[in-house]
């Protein structure tokens, strides 16, 4: 069998049942595929469906089809390769949940506005770097304590914390880029244990925000540089890579890496990309190389 279906249910529920996988199975065979046995990697959570003879696009609409109006993610990927050795993920509502810029503009009173650019820019209406200048702009002269007051917001996202525990025990090399701040990438880090970060630098002159950035913006084509480079340093092919995010910006890495997840992301994002996580938490992108519960780890 030379291709796998995974299908992964939110840890919070609903349960993936054995139904589902009888579904499933049924509209991959009667599309003219060959079936092997399912293998659940996650009781309840997820599951491997392995297969061979049908096209994976052919298969993924016949089991999307058959699963319809379910809570369910899904995603038809080679079944060799699976795990993959670099991990360059994105930070804001990827990583953490929500935008962390957006929370420093509410300290401004700029909550709405900036967030409303925000979100052109993360749907590719807006070029990301002019975006970017536009909006720290607006918060020039706010004090910089309202960094770290934004820092205590800042809750990381569901199942992060296993995904690059799980990931680095098995020697993957874990990347945190953005187009966000150092200021939380850095901290991010070293709470998750990523090996390095990279993001953009807030130019902060006598405890204010001086309404730049420094020169050059990390944006869209930074980041799938990011992953090329890492590939090359490390000697892994890119089939090897996973990148992972859910803006505009990260689509270039997503379509670059072996494996490339649009997670919870804006609808042209999710369109784009090859495998789409909706419902599940991060988690899944370890149930997608194939990892199993027992093999989970926590920093």
């Amino acid at each position: 069998m030379d291709q796998v279906l995974t299908l992964i249910a939110p840890a919070a529920g609903p349960t993936l049942a054995d139904a589902h996988l009888r579904e499933a199975a049924a509209a991959l065979r009667a599309a003219g595929a060959s079936l092997g046995s399912p293998t659940w990697l996650g009781p309840g959570e997820a599951a491997d469906l392995p297969f061979s003879g049908l096209a994976p696009e052919a298969a993924e609409a016949a089991a999307r089809a058959a699963l319809d109006g379910e809570s369910l993610d899904l995603a038809v990927l080679p079944a060799e390769g699976r795990r993959k050795r670099i991990l360059v993920a994105d930070m804001d509502s990827t990583i953490v949940v929500g935008e962390t810029l957006d929370e420093l503009a509410d300290f401004a009173g700029l909550k709405e506005r900036i967030a409303a650019i925000t979100a052109r820019a993360m749907a590719g209406e807006l070029d990301f770097a002019g975006a970017l200048r536009e909006r720290v702009a607006m918060l020039k002269g706010l004090s910089a304590e309202a960094l770290e007051r934004t820092w205590e917001r800042v809750a990381i996202m569901p199942g992060a914390a296993e995904l690059v525990a799980t990931m680095r025990a098995h020697g993957a090399v874990c990347a945190l880029v953005s187009g966000g701040f150092r200021f939380f990438t850095a901290r991010v880090r070293d709470i998750l244990g990523f090996h390095l970060d990279r993001a953009n630098e807030l130019i902060i002159e006598g405890g204010r925000l001086a309404g730049r950035v420094a020169e050059p913006i990390l944006d869209r084509a930074s980041k799938a540089a990011t992953l090329r480079a890492l590939a090359e340093e490390h000697g892994v092919p890119l089939g090897a890579t996973l990148a992972v995010g859910d803006g505009a910006n990260d689509l270039p890495m997503l379509l670059a890496a072996g494996l490339g997840v649009a997670f919870r992301a804006k609808p042209a994002v999710a369109a784009a990309a090859r495998v789409r996580i909706t419902h599940a938490d991060l988690r899944a992108l370890l149930w997608l190389q194939g990892y199993r519960a027992e093999e989970v780890r926590r920093p």
